[in-house]
């Protein structure tokens, strides 16, 4: 069975393309069979597109970016910054890179890694994820502490998560990581939370 998680896929092709506008950006994006949300761009994502926020020169990490839909906004709203994506699943990085060509976006560097094992010589200002629950809370929590230690001081991480889907004991992880304080719910929508978690310099 293959997950939108694994490396390699081997359903059979259904090429989409779809149209989004994200935070006043038209963006055209080519979806397959055996990415994550292949039919339209998750409304989790969605929710948190709608809110993240960073300096438009950010250097940014979307971790997980599927075929591009965050990480391709991130692009657009930090014109003069550089935005890693980062995926495990080839099929979702063809694409991903794909789509920046097909919007013209530049500003991007996309590769293969498992969480964030091909990022371990490098900082950011932000690190965005919507984290693939389904490969269990063990990968999740281990992308929650990858990324704190690979944001710059004052750096902050957003991620969207479901309620029911381990709300709760995602905040706890990322408080024993930040600290007390330092994690914000930003919003909550149709089940779904916002975080931004800041990483102080105490």
């Amino acid at each position: 069975m293959d997950h939108y998680y694994s490396n390699k896929q081997q359903v059979a092709h259904d090429r989409k393309q779809l149209q989004f506008n994200l935070r006043g950006h038209a963006l055209r994006l080519v979806s397959d069979a055996g990415v994550f949300s292949k039919g339209a761009v998750d409304y989790g994502s969605q929710v948190l597109i709608e809110h993240m926020k960073f300096a438009e020169n950010s250097k940014v990490l979307d971790v997980g970016c599927g075929y591009g839909p965050i990480g391709l906004t991130a692009a657009k709203l930090a014109p003069l910054g550089q935005v890693y994506m980062v995926d495990v699943n080839e099929r979702a990085l063809a694409l991903a890179k794909e789509n920046a060509k097909l919007n013209a976006i530049t500003n991007v560097t996309i590769f293969e890694s498992d969480a964030l094992a091909a990022v371990h010589d490098r900082d950011f200002d932000v690190i965005l994820t919507n984290p693939p629950i389904r490969a269990g809370k063990e990968v999740v929590h281990r992308i929650f502490a990858e990324a704190y230690e690979h944001l710059a001081i004052g750096g902050s991480l957003w991620i969207v998560i479901q309620k029911k889907q381990g709300a709760p004991s995602a905040v706890a992880k990322l408080e024993s990581l930040f600290g007390e304080g330092q994690v914000e719910e930003v919003a909550k929508d149709k089940g779904y939370r916002i975080y931004q978690a800041i990483k102080s310099n105490i």
